[in-house]
């Protein structure tokens, strides 16, 4: 069997056949048509193993018998072969993601929600915060001390949400974000208490509508670390603590 055979066969098998079924369906094609003798003589499947491997394969409505002495097969059209295949992989993923989605929704009712989730690596960190104000309805809280933390998702998710009718703060002591983030409509920018200034390890804080909460910090080596939680008694406490500065309340004097 030559080396593009061998892919092709892999490929098949990638498809749902058997290895069986694919070198069968290959000879066939090479014949046009045959007896199990003829499709034993020019690949290695046994010839008293072609008669089970072409009723799968008629099963599958890739190929035809004739019932003839000897009975002989027929390959169907390499577009109707195609075809057949595209729909059953169709049939196969979905009968496989409908599965896990119901898991997933399963597990999603079972599961307690206080969970604490950890995030490391700035994209993934970047990913998350996008995520988390993308969700927002009422309210986001967006703190950070570095431009380099604000990304052109994060601004642009920010101004959407703004533009949507989401009452939006950013703290930050930097003015370059203060200024960036205050030349858009429905943004308030505010600059954290002093006892922070000497902080050099903090990250971003993200607080979502009350119920969703991101911190993170910068590691030595300049990576970042994010814990969130969404929906939790964690949550909650946290928020309420950091709500209670009067630095981050919309309505303060």
């Amino acid at each position: 069997m030559t080396d593009d055979e061998s892919e092709a066969v892999d490929a098949f098998e990638r498809l749902g056949l058997t290895s069986y079924e694919a070198k069968v369906f290959i000879a066939l094609h090479r014949l046009g048509s045959g007896t199990a003798r003829d499709v034993a003589s020019v690949t290695d499947v046994p010839r008293s193993q072609v008669y089970s491997v072409a009723e799968s394969l008629e099963d599958r409505s890739l190929l035809e018998v004739q019932q003839s002495s000897p009975i002989r097969y027929r390959p169907v059209s390499i577009e109707e072969a195609r075809n057949t295949l595209e729909k059953r992989f169709e049939r196969e993923q979905e009968r496989a993601f409908d599965y896990v989605e119901g898991v997933k929704e399963e597990s999603a009712t079972e599961e307690t929600q206080e969970d604490l989730w950890t995030v490391r690596s700035r994209d993934r960190v970047d990913s998350r915060v996008v995520d988390l104000l993308s969700q927002a309805d009422d309210r986001i809280i967006f703190g950070t001390r570095l431009p380099t933390f604000v990304t052109e998702s994060i601004e642009r998710t920010i101004r959407e949400r703004a533009a949507a009718g989401v009452s939006v703060i950013v703290i930050s002591r930097t003015d370059e974000i203060r200024d960036r983030f205050g030349a858009i409509d429905g943004v308030e920018t505010e600059t954290p208490p002093d006892f922070r200034e000497s902080d050099e390890r903090s990250g971003r804080i993200v607080v979502v509508d009350g119920e969703s909460i991101l911190l993170s910090v910068v590691d030595d080596d300049g990576s970042e670390t994010a814990i969130w939680s969404s929906d939790s008694l964690f949550a909650s406490v946290l928020i309420q603590l950091i709500e209670a500065s009067d630095q981050l309340r919309p309505d303060s004097d």
